[in-house]
């Protein structure tokens, strides 16, 4: 349990999990919770200070959603954000109105008055940017509160009760379109909730050491490893607390990079040590994705093969009470939703999630709390290779998504061999740790082409490279077409069977980061 530690109650907001990263970038812990299970939260976590999200929703709607009241009566700084500035806003005795001027996109925010929140950050009556996004607007003040800043559409821009810590922002300071917005969020956290910034790499990992060894004691552990970056860092840190009590599973389903299973397998067995059990499934499972188009049946088919072939290697080592998991904390709040209702699903994840519930066994999900990068630092901290924790989120169902239509081995090596010369490339041109995922994609296309005096029939590859902060959006990498060039040539002559390159301009929205 965190005793200094900031409560986010999610109103539905796209942009929570970025206030989120915005409090722990300051060194405070925070935790998001839907605002339905808040006074729970509230009750079990004891917060330091309290951060309301924005949401889809209006305040002004009937049965829109509310903060506990407990919120307000806990004693702590409260800080509202847009609709959770308008939530507190109205809760407290102040009014909320629809149908007046929106502010969408970029805005200045005039400061009216000195504040603890924007203290040595804004100061009165200077004018800074911010980003809006909103329909509504307060109209009436709750008893207490006064007006710090304005914008020209929004009279009550930025709002305060200084005596007892509650503030509001109509604008996003999460965002990086407000270009202070992490300096006053992190204003809140020191300056006005008074939390020191101690919440590290170093700190988790011997706190979190401490909460395996107590969940596990004796017990027997294992894990499976995938070849990303998440389950090695819960391994290494997992084994780091109770040694040989854990083996590691590694399936290698045959739907990896070029000599991926080879460095797992070397750096688990060899570097660390660590008791690994290798499994070479790719026969079974190419033999059952064989025919199979449909990308959602390619990874429930993966899915389920994995879950066979993991349950009857750990029946083999027998006796463990726990599974680890590498399990991250967007995918344990990725589904909130601001009605309570279900999330459109996108695309199955393939995490294994049939696994606990078959094998009757315990979780350890020492990484739960955290965010991807944040798992790249503690990796770091553990001591793996920079190469293995810089390296490019991969999907679970591997190659398999990568690789749109039918599957066989060949088409698998040719995309392999394809993959391993583009990042080569990015690589040689220093642009790798500038990229969020680059990847080649074999499309069931085949065109004419020339080579020499032949005539060729032959795949086409497409290539796709993104920048993002968190997988959540993403924008196409923009490459010099000298590099696109040398690469496309490159992958041409030297792997049989694709004759044309393209690149993929796609951002996410509307696209996604992978093609299936």
């Amino acid at each position: 349990m965190h005793t200094n530690a900031v409560l986010i109650v999610d109103f539905g907001s796209q942009l929570t999990q970025l206030i989120a990263r915005r409090v722990r970038e300051a060194g405070v812990y925070s935790e998001i919770v839907p605002y339905q299970k808040a006074e729970a939260a509230l009750a079990a976590m004891r917060p330091k200070a309290i951060i309301l999200s924005g949401g889809p929703a209006s305040t002004t709607e009937e049965d829109s959603p509310r903060a506990p009241q407990a919120v307000f009566e806990a004693g702590v700084p409260v800080l509202g954000i847009c609709y959770g500035q308008m939530c507190m806003a109205e809760q407290l005795g102040g009014r909320v109105e629809s149908g007046h001027h929106r502010e969408f996109g970029r805005a200045l925010v005039d400061v009216r008055k000195p504040s603890a929140l924007l203290e040595g950050i804004w100061d009165a009556d200077e004018r800074h940017t911010v980003w809006m996004s909103h329909g509504d607007r307060i109209v009436a003040l709750p008893p207490g509160f006064e007006v710090a800043g304005t914008s020209e559409n929004a009279p009550f821009a930025i709002i305060q009760n200084e005596a007892r810590k509650f503030y509001g922002f109509m604008f996003h300071p999460e965002v990086v379109h407000t270009p202070d917005g992490a300096k006053l969020l992190a204003n809140f956290v020191h300056r006005v909730a008074g939390l020191a910034g101690d919440w590290t790499m170093a700190a988790f990992r011997q706190d979190m050491i401490a909460r395996i060894r107590a969940q596990v004691g004796t017990s027997k552990v294992i894990c499976g490893l995938s070849g990303g970056v998440d389950s090695a860092v819960a391994a290494v840190l997992i084994h780091e607390a109770i040694g040989d009590q854990l083996t590691c599973i590694f399936v290698d389903h045959g739907l990896m990079r070029l000599n991926e299973a080879e460095e797992v397998v070397r750096l688990f067995r060899g570097h660390y040590n660590i008791p690994l059990v290798h499994v070479d499934a790719s026969e079974t499972f190419l033999g059952a994705l064989a025919g199979v188009s449909d990308p959602e049946q390619k990874r429930k088919i993966i899915g389920r093969l994995f879950i066979e072939t993991f349950d009857a290697e750990a029946a083999k080592i027998g006796g463990a009470d726990f599974l680890a998991q590498g399990t991250l904390y967007p995918d344990v709040i990725e589904s909130v939703s601001a009605v309570g209702g279900p999330s459109v699903t996108i695309k199955s994840h393939h995490n294994v999630g049939g696994l606990p519930e078959r094998m009757k066994m315990k979780l350890v999900e020492p990484l739960r709390e955290l965010f991807k990068d944040e798992v790249r630092a503690l990796g770091r901290e553990l001591g793996l290779p920079e190469a293995f924790v810089g390296r490019h989120p991969f999907p679970g169902p591997g190659l398999a998504i990568r690789c749109p239509g039918g599957i066989s081995k060949d088409k698998l090596d040719t995309l392999r061999k394809a993959d391993a010369i583009y990042l080569d490339e990015i690589r040689k041109a220093g642009l790798y740790d500038a990229i969020w995922q680059a990847f080649a994609v074999l499309l069931p296309v085949q065109t004419v082409g020339v080579m020499g005096d032949g005539r060729t029939y032959e795949h086409v590859l497409a290539l796709r490279a993104v920048t993002s902060v968190d997988g959540m959006t993403a924008d196409f990498y923009h490459f010099d077409m000298t590099f696109l060039a040398r690469a496309a040539t490159r992958i041409i002559n030297e792997v049989k069977g694709v004759n044309r390159v393209v690149y993929d301009v796609t951002s996410k929205p509307p696209g996604t980061i992978e093609w299936e």
